[in-house]
C-alpha cells in the first residue's frame, strides 16, 4: 500500500503592514507582523515509482503549470539533483486572492513534504532560499512561527503573541498586489517601528487606502466591521480582520454578517506545530 503523508497549510494574517521604502530592484521593504491562523488547506503526497510529478487539486482551475505547489517541487527537485516524482492532492480552504497566504504555504509545505519523502536532507535556511525565489512570504511558511518580519518579507523573527481569535471577512473581490505596489498613491515612506511601538497601537496598513479607493467591496466590510473592533487588512487585501479575546466573541459578530459577506472565525498560533501531528 502506497504511503500518503498528508500536511495542513496554514493561512496568515499581517497584523500591520509598512513600507518603509523601494529598493533598487523594484521590490518594497516593508515590516510587518505574520500571525499564522488555523485556517488550512491540506497538501497530500504520494510517492510513485518514476519521476513524474502530478497534482489533483480541488479546484480544477488551480492545477496548471503556474501552481507554485509544483513550481516548489521542480524547484526542489533542481536544487537536489533528485529524480524523483510524487503524487499530489490539495485540497483548498484558503480562499484565493485574498491576502492569506494560501498559495505560499501551499508550496511551503510542499518544499517541506517532498525534502522529508524524496531524502534530500536540506535544513529549513536552505529550505527557505527555495522558498523565497517561489514568492517572498515562503518562507514564513516554511520556518512555521508567527514571525515580526523586515526586508520584503523574508527577514523573520519569530515572536509569541497573545492568544486571539480573529474574524476575517472575505470580500467579493481579487485584489492585484502588482498593480497595488505600483500605484502611485501608495505610501512608501514610512519609518521603521520597534515591537514596542506595535504593542502600543501605533501601526496601520500602507496599503489601506489605495485599495479601499479601487475596491469598494473592501471599504463597505472595513466600516462594517470597525462597528464591533478595530478592523485592519491583511496584507494587499481583500480579506480584513479584527481581534476578539474569544472564539464566542467572534462568532457573535460572524452571526451577524451582512447578506452577501463571506467570513471565518479562526485562531491565531504561535507556531504551525500547534495544528498537530502530520497524519
Amino acid at each position: 500500500m502506497t504511503a500518503i503523508t498528508t500536511l495542513q497549510c496554514p493561512a496568515k494574517l499581517n497584523l500591520f503592514l509598512h513600507i518603509t521604502g523601494r529598493r533598487a530592484d523594484g521590490y518594497h521593504s516593508l515590516q510587518t507582523l505574520f500571525q499564522i491562523i488555523d485556517l488550512c488547506d491540506s497538501l497530500s503526497l504520494s510517492p510513485v515509482d518514476d519521476s513524474s510529478i502530478t497534482l489533483e487539486c480541488s479546484d480544477a482551475a488551480l492545477t496548471g503549470p503556474d501552481n507554485l505547489v509544483l513550481r516548489a517541487a521542480l524547484a526542489l527537485r533542481a536544487a537536489t539533483g533528485s529524480s524523483q516524482g510524487a503524487s499530489m492532492r490539495l485540497d483548498k480552504r484558503i480562499p484565493m486572492g485574498a491576502g492569506l497566504g494560501g498559495g505560499s504555504s501551499d508550496a511551503a509545505s510542499a518544499l517541506l513534504g517532498l525534502n522529508q519523502m524524496w531524502g534530500c536532507k536540506l535544513d529549513i535556511d536552505t529550505l527557505a532560499q527555495i522558498g523565497l525565489k517561489l514568492g517572498a512570504d515562503v518562507p514564513l511558511f516554511v520556518r512555521g512561527s508567527s514571525a515580526w518580519a523586515e526586508g520584503i518579507g523574508e527577514i523573520l523573527t519569530p515572536v509569541d503573541l497573545p492568544s486571539k481569535t480573529y474574524l476575517v471577512i472575505c470580500p467579493d473581490c481579487h485584489v492585484s498586489t502588482q498593480d497595488i505596489f505600483s500605484h502611485q498613491q501608495l505610501t512608501r515612506n514610512t519609518t521603521a517601528i520597534k515591537m514596542a511601538a506595535f504593542l502600543a497601537g501605533h501601526t496601520r496598513n500602507d496599503c489601506e487606502n489605495v485599495v479601499r479607493s479601487l475596491y469598494p467591496p473592501v471599504d463597505e466590510a472595513l466600516l462594517w466591521l470597525n462597528q464591533f473592533a478595530q478592523a485592519r487588512m491583511t496584507g494587499t487585501g481583500a480579506s480584513i480582520f479584527a481581534a476578539f479575546d474569544s472564539a464566542q466573541q467572534a462568532q457573535q459578530v460572524l452571526d451577524q454578517l451582512p447578506e452577501g459577506m463571506n467570513g471565518f472565525v479562526a485562531r491565531g498560533l504561535s507556531s504551525s506545530t500547534e495544528l498537530g501531528p502530520i497524519s
